[in-house]
């Protein structure tokens, strides 16, 4: 029983450090002064140490850092509200900024807020995605544009994160499947056989994605040349 106890404990208490930063940052900078005058100086610098820290924090990480426990446990509802948390998202941490507004526009699009979902999307390629998951920004762009009507943009879009690079086989083969969506609506062919190729050669195993595969096959199967 103490070991599963352990962990409740545990993420009780890190909570709670997260949420209430500034509180105990003024807590410590009062025990600082309390230890400076009562008994020394030459103590009093570690609480006051502890507090500019967990200012820094604060405003620097956020209650980013509990973000991934959320999403494990499933609990979308709960992510959100942590996200709504942020209050200065420019002052956070680059690497943690670009994550808030990805997070941020993954729940846009959940609640076809195109609009703000596209904004969020562009801040976190401006902070400065990493490199692995600008593909997949550049991916949800294209989606959006595609929804929206523009299928120029959409084409940019998902050339773009061809480009990059997408780490999952599924995910790519969606952008594959979209570019040659794209070419069939234009009657560039060529370009829309090169696509479903690629896209096959992802080897996805979502069920959406083979269904959809099978399903352009046979007009790709009909297509001259």
């Amino acid at each position: 029983m103490r070991y599963i106890c352990r962990p409740i404990y545990y993420m009780n208490f890190r909570r709670i450090l997260v949420y209430y930063r500034l509180p105990i940052a003024v807590g410590l900078i009062a025990l600082g002064f309390l230890l400076g005058f009562k008994v020394t100086w030459w103590v009093a610098w570690i609480p006051f140490l502890v507090a500019v820290l967990m200012v820094v924090a604060y405003f620097m990480v956020g209650p980013m850092t509990l973000i991934q426990g959320y999403m494990e446990a499933g609990d979308m509802e709960g992510a959100k509200k942590l996200l709504g948390k942020v209050k200065f998202p420019k002052l956070l941490y680059k690497p943690i900024r670009s994550s808030f507004y990805m997070l941020q526009a993954n729940f846009s699009t959940m609640g076809e807020d195109l609009d703000s979902a596209e904004a969020q999307l562009k801040q976190g390629l401006a902070t400065g995605t990493e490199k692995e998951y600008e593909g997949t920004a550049y991916l949800q762009l294209g989606a959006i544009a595609q929804k929206k009507g523009n299928s120029k943009e959409a084409l940019e879009n998902f050339r773009k994160a061809v480009q990059l690079g997408i780490p999952d086989k599924d995910n790519l083969a969606t952008a594959h499947l979209q570019l040659c969506q794209i070419y069939i609506q234009r009657r560039d062919f060529r370009n829309a056989k090169i696509y479903f190729n690629k896209a096959k050669a992802c080897k996805p195993t979502n069920v959406q994605v083979v269904d959809q595969i099978k399903e352009l096959s046979k007009y790709i199967a009909r297509i001259p040349g």
